[in-house]
């Protein structure tokens, strides 16, 4: 390669690097150090020992699962707001959301420990408002072996009266665990803080109360 077209292919890649400002994927998996704390307000006080209703979701995998036959197994459930993509910046303000921040880290948290949990003989699903094809890229990207559940239509959330809110005139769903059995929900987690050490926090949860033999 010539002088001359070293510099050209230099300078064609430096002009190709500044017109691609996309997020890299290391930030979606990192958790910023100054993220505000979310406090419990009680909005999920009423939710233990609630039966959990006959509403079916469509998961990622295109299967219809009624709720309340999933509830009859113990499940963990791990509720959010919504995931990013790696060619699509955070949006402004998202950050100073507490809670919001940290959707892909909490994925990744419940894959790299998915084994620990069926160990523990109990199914994994998340669940998000986000539609079945949003949620089937993330599934796809971030290789999770469980499946997504769509709330996009409120169904689900309007009935246990989960906690939402508002984003760019958007709602969505707040971050929290349910853990169902027996059809009724046994546990919730909320508020969840830090998302990506969750399962762990769910995992040692769960060791302590294992269910007893009938």
């Amino acid at each position: 390669m010539t002088r001359r077209s070293l510099l050209a292919y230099l300078t064609a890649s430096g002009m190709a690097a500044q017109k691609d400002p996309k997020v890299s994927k290391d930030d979606l998996y990192k958790i910023p150090s100054n993220l505000p704390v979310p406090v419990d307000d009680g909005a999920c006080k009423h939710l233990p020992g609630m039966r959990v209703p006959a509403i079916t979701l469509v998961s990622t995998s295109n299967r219809r699962l009624n709720m309340a036959d999933v509830a009859r197994d113990r499940t963990v459930i791990y509720g959010y707001p919504r995931t990013g993509r790696p060619d699509q910046e955070i949006p402004k303000g998202w950050n100073e959301i507490p809670g919001a921040r940290g959707c892909t880290p909490e994925s990744c948290s419940f894959r790299d420990h998915y084994k620990r949990l069926r160990d523990l003989n109990v199914q994994v699903f998340g669940l998000s408002t986000q539609t079945t094809e949003y949620q089937q890229e993330a599934v796809t990207r971030l290789h999770l072996p469980f499946e997504v559940l769509s709330d996009a239509g409120f169904a689900f959330t309007d009935a246990l009266r989960l906690p939402t809110f508002e984003f760019d005139g958007v709602r969505l769903l707040k971050r929290l665990t349910l853990i169902l059995s027996d059809g009724k929900i046994e546990k919730v987690f909320y508020p969840v803080f830090p998302p990506d050490h969750h399962a762990e926090e769910v995992i040692a949860w769960l060791e302590r109360n294992v269910p007893t033999k009938r």
